[in-house]
């Protein structure tokens, strides 16, 4: 069996459509002594090797302290994270490795799914049924609230485990994945 080290302390992991691996550390992994989760957000092959990484001036408005959540949109990532200065969502281009920021519109979310300028985002309340779904458009530059609403799950949500691809939240409540469109 082989193994790859991608850092400490990771918050968030998706896969994308290409095999790449992308995390979110948080503030034990960026501020620790691992090299691999210095940098807080990074985009690692099945090798291990990172093959994106946000340093470099003007890369990310501030530095990151943790992760929120992840989702990939056909051939982008799009990466939730905190920091001292608040929370921000990220739009990460593989091909280009350009990056766009926004203020996250929310305060506490685990998922997000993203198709074109449409976003959801859940907030679990874990070990319970309930979730909180909340739509966001982006207008002018920025993650607007369009709607609100909560939902019940068949069972109780299991902590981390949402995932977001191409416009579809999935979340796991127990042994069961329900699905959300964007």
């Amino acid at each position: 069996m082989s193994h790859i080290c991608i850092g400490d302390d990771i918050d968030y992991i998706i896969t994308d459509r290409d095999g790449g691996i992308w995390t979110s550390h948080g503030d034990e992994g960026i501020y620790g002594s691992h090299p691999a989760s210095s940098e807080g957000l990074a985009r690692w092959n099945t090798d291990g090797g990172q093959i994106w990484g946000p340093l470099g001036r003007g890369r990310l408005p501030v530095l990151p302290l943790g992760g929120i959540a992840g989702a990939t949109e056909e051939d982008v990532a799009w990466l939730g994270w905190y920091s001292q200065e608040g929370s921000f969502l990220s739009r990460i281009d593989p091909v280009t490795g350009s990056i766009t920021s926004y203020r996250h519109p929310l305060r506490n979310t685990d998922g997000i799914a993203v198709r074109g300028t449409r976003m959801l985002l859940s907030h679990q309340f874990h070990n319970r049924p309930g979730v909180e779904l909340t739509r966001a458009e982006l207008v002018d530059d920025a993650w607007v609230i369009t709607s609100q609403e909560q939902l019940r799950l068949p069972e109780p949500v299991t902590r981390r485990c949402v995932q977001g691809r191409d416009g579809v939240l999935w979340i796991r409540g127990g042994d069961t994945w329900v699905q959300f469109e964007a």
